[in-house]
């Protein structure tokens, strides 16, 4: 068996050709294949073949803008300008309504002889500044002094939360007509 293999091996040497220049050749695949430039649309090397463009087509950012329509008034200068500005259904920047808040916890030791109403709670130091009106909400609050709302408050131009209402009803205050909307 040790014949055998010895025997094959030497056959294999013998057929293969002698190492030299003339026969060296690169790897399979390794060598692109020559691209035959000028030779017809199918070969994708036409017209500028392989050289590239001249002009706006090589500069950096040049070319023609996305809306260009090829020298056609573009839709953008087509359609008619819009007039005016106005930005009030978004309730953003100057158009938004900015309400001081107060909590009901705040209104405890209030005199109930004196009208609650945005000037009078500025005059007292509960608010900072009327802005666009003021809202009473349910809270307790941060500044509230403790002890129980007195009974028969009334209120003039001040809003409220659902449940600063309920807590105001309970002690018998008068709301008046409150739920109109101070400046919108």
């Amino acid at each position: 068996m040790a014949a055998a293999k010895k025997k094959s091996s030497s056959s294999a040497a013998a057929a293969a050709p002698a190492f030299s220049l003339a026969t060296l050749k690169p790897n399979p695949h390794s060598r692109p294949k020559r691209v035959r430039i000028g030779r017809g649309h199918g070969s994708g090397m036409v017209k500028t073949g392989g050289e590239g463009g001249k002009g706006q087509t090589v500069r950096s950012g040049g070319g023609k803008g996305p809306a260009f329509e090829g020298g056609q008034t573009p839709w953008n200068r087509r359609l008619p300008q819009r007039r005016g500005y106005s930005q009030k259904s978004r309730d953003i920047g100057h158009f938004r309504t900015e309400l001081a808040v107060i909590n009901v916890g705040e209104l405890a030791g209030w005199d109930a002889a004196v009208e609650v109403s945005p000037q009078s709670l500025k005059a007292h130091g509960k608010i900072s500044a009327v802005k666009d009106g003021v809202k009473i909400l349910g809270g307790s609050g941060k500044r509230a002094k403790g002890g129980s709302l007195p009974a028969g408050l009334k209120f003039r131009d001040v809003l409220f939360s659902a449940s600063a209402r309920e807590a105001l009803g309970a002690v018998g205050a008068d709301f008046g007509d409150t739920e109109a909307a101070p400046a919108e």
